[in-house]
């Protein structure tokens, strides 16, 4: 048995460029005993932490989960009473659809210190590289953040109460449900709402289709567009093309 204190601390590892961890993130890598990482964490992550540490993949790839969530959990215990200090390392923010809290909660059940690290989500950043705020004055004044796909793996209700707001609409882990919100969005009359689909989002392999609720699920067939990836709804997905027009105008004038 460890003498050391048996702790667990789960941290965000960002949405995928190796540069967006944070600097308190990499502080505690260097302290792990044992790290338990998933499939979205860039794997040049890896070389932050502590080099004597256990790495441990627990992830899910193409549907296949190395553990189920249940195993995770025990995993997370069985490692801290043996070594010590046990870090959880996610994609994006662990308390945004990360389950980090469900992790916690277990282990606090079994005597584990806790802490979290929060980390840049891929919901707000992944649209920020696209040039794409969720928030624009006059455009958004507000948005929401929701999972695709339930527990039961089924759509989320909250994405037809978001569909009636004016509010952008970011929807994670809802690439399955594609057709389904789009429905829902043309059943409130927005069929020419501007939609933005960012796979891989801030990766050096970032790919990205834009169009409409009407004409969204034609560009994604058309792309190949595939998870991971994100849905952006709304006026504010515009942006990103003003700012391109702005770009090319300015170009064209230096050039005479």
């Amino acid at each position: 048995m460890s003498l050391k204190t048996s702790k667990l601390t789960v941290i965000g590892a960002g949405p995928g460029d190796v540069d967006l961890i944070t600097l308190k993130a990499i502080k505690v890598l260097k302290t792990a005993d044992v790290v338990l990482y998933d499939a979205l964490v860039n794997e040049e992550i890896l070389s932050f932490i502590n080099p004597e540490a256990e790495q441990v993949f627990v992830g899910k790839r193409r549907g296949c989960y190395a553990y189920q969530q249940e195993q995770i959990n025990e995993l997370i215990v069985e490692r801290a009473k043996a070594f010590g200090h046990v870090v959880r390392l996610k994609g994006g923010d662990p308390f945004i659809f990360g389950r980090g809290a469900e992790e916690m909660e277990y282990a606090t059940g079994f005597g584990l210190e806790v802490a979290v690290v929060p980390g840049i989500s891929s919901s707000i950043a992944v649209a920020a590289y696209q040039n794409i705020p969720l928030t624009k004055r006059g455009s958004a004044e507000s948005f929401w953040v929701i999972t695709g796909t339930t527990k039961e793996h089924k759509i989320s209700s909250d994405i037809e109460l978001a569909a009636k707001s004016n509010a952008t609409v970011v929807v994670l882990m809802g690439m399955s449900k594609l057709p389904q919100i789009v429905k829902l969005f043309q059943a409130q009359g927005k069929n020419d709402l501007p939609v933005a689909i960012i796979q891989n989002g801030t990766r050096t392999n970032e790919k990205i289709g834009i169009g409409t609720v009407d004409t969204i699920v034609n560009i994604v067939a058309e792309k190949e567009l595939k998870n991971p990836a994100i849905i952006v709804l709304g006026e504010v997905v515009k942006h990103r093309q003003t700012i391109l027009e702005i770009q090319q105008q300015y170009a064209n004038e230096l050039n005479g």
